[in-house]
């Protein structure tokens, strides 16, 4: 396939490249504020806020597919990139004839009950950035009926200078204050079996939500704990808190069943004690 990944520098979009590289795609995938990543793949600059620039890069690359990753997560820009950005992309795909995934997350749910949440439970967001990520599957959908519209949760790597892992560094050594709670359930995805589910997703005709997430629900807390145990780190200093206790309303329990996308795809998104090993538990 001709692949299209939009925010191809991104934590998540660099590991659609590489992985449809390594696949045999063709891939272009477009940057904005940081210089192209792998030379291998033809890199375009879009913003994507641009309804004129989108339709002219897209069509001008004649994708067979298009991964939509770039969002705005705060800021000014949040909802111009978040939504209207989506939808921009959405309407250039479909009328290309292209097949279309639609970047969302876990956090578009409450988080105000146990269990876990399945593609038809009613969406019902509390941040501003959630709010603007319901808009987002909407439009799409609006936009695109064919697109699949993936929700997934905590991308992390297996890398030193991984995000999650740098924070949970900072706290434990003192360069940032703050906790981690201890009541707030994610399930966290390895960024590079994401990818490759997506890219899986990119030729078939699923439409409609669908989560690809890791299969184990872990609070926020122990998360990082075991990232730290994992690349040999003492979470002893590792301070906790819980946001039940805080003033700001924040999704707590947002675990997904990932349970239609298991039979749907041969890849799998692994849960995090099968990825970090008996060392990080």
């Amino acid at each position: 396939m001709r692949i299209f990944v939009t925010g191809g520098t991104g934590l998540l979009g660099a590991a659609l490249v590489a992985r449809s590289l390594a696949l045999g795609h063709a891939v272009v995938a477009t940057h904005l504020r940081q210089a192209p990543g792998d030379p291998r793949a033809r890199w375009l600059r879009l913003d994507v806020t641009d309804a004129g620039a989108a339709a002219r890069v897209l069509a001008g690359a004649s994708p067979d597919a298009v991964i939509h990753t770039a969002y705005a997560f705060q800021g000014e820009a949040m909802r111009a990139v978040t939504v209207g950005g989506a939808e921009h992309v959405a309407a250039v795909a479909c009328s290309a004839g292209a097949r279309l995934v639609h970047l969302s997350t876990d956090v578009v749910f409450d988080g105000e009950r146990e269990g876990r949440w399945r593609e038809d439970d009613p969406v019902s967001p509390i941040t501003p950035y959630a709010r603007a990520k319901v808009d987002a599957e909407a439009r799409v959908g609006a936009a695109h009926p064919g697109a699949a519209v993936v929700r997934t949760s905590l991308l992390y790597t297996l890398g030193p200078d991984d995000r999650q892992l740098r924070l949970a560094r900072d706290l434990v050594e003192g360069r940032a204050a703050g906790a981690l709670f201890t009541d707030e359930v994610r399930c966290p995805s390895l960024v590079d079996d994401v990818a490759a589910a997506l890219v899986e997703l990119a030729g078939l005709p699923w439409a409609g939500p669908l989560h690809v997430a890791g299969d184990e629900a872990v609070s926020r807390y122990d998360f990082a704990a075991r990232l730290l145990r994992a690349h040999g780190v003492d979470p002893a200093g590792l301070p906790a808190a819980r946001s039940a206790d805080q003033p700001a309303r924040r999704p707590r329990n947002c675990a997904l069943s990932a349970e239609r996308a298991r039979g749907l795809l041969a890849t799998r998104v692994r849960g995090l004690g099968e990825v970090l090993g008996a060392s990080a538990t």
